[in-house]
């Protein structure tokens, strides 16, 4: 396996795939570090030549913000909006939705599993009137 920005790549994929494992990588930004580098994007990591890795490695290294420096960043991002005490901020704080998703039905994910709520619903042997 080569190791790129501290992540082991599948070397049984094509390059322009297995850069997509890094975090901070998609399709796009794959194929343009292929092209600065001037490696085939349809050659498998495990036939690439150990030149061509440390050209991947430079330039990945030198121009992209990738993994942990992008992780910290977007963190810290986050940080300052709750700090100034912006909406974006506060959305942050309370875990909820951040982008004016409708929170009244959906939003699961962020606002975690339902809780059950007393007197709900219709109870059991009343009858309707």
């Amino acid at each position: 396996m080569a190791r790129i920005a501290g992540v082991d790549i599948p070397k049984g994929k094509r390059v322009e795939v297995s850069l997509q494992y890094i975090y901070g990588i998609g399709p796009r930004l794959s194929r343009r570090i292929l092209a600065t580098t001037g490696v085939n994007p349809d050659t498998k990591v495990s036939d690439l030549a150990e030149g061509e890795v440390s050209r991947l490695r430079g330039v990945i290294d030198k121009e992209y913000k990738v993994e942990g420096e992008l992780r910290r960043g977007i963190q810290l991002d986050i940080k300052r909006l709750i700090e100034i005490g912006s909406y974006r901020g506060a959305r942050h704080r309370y875990k909820l939705p951040v982008r004016g998703q409708r929170t009244r039905t959906n939003a699961r994910t962020k606002r975690g599993a339902r809780q059950t709520v007393a007197g709900r619903g219709r109870r059991r042997g009343v009858a309707k009137k």
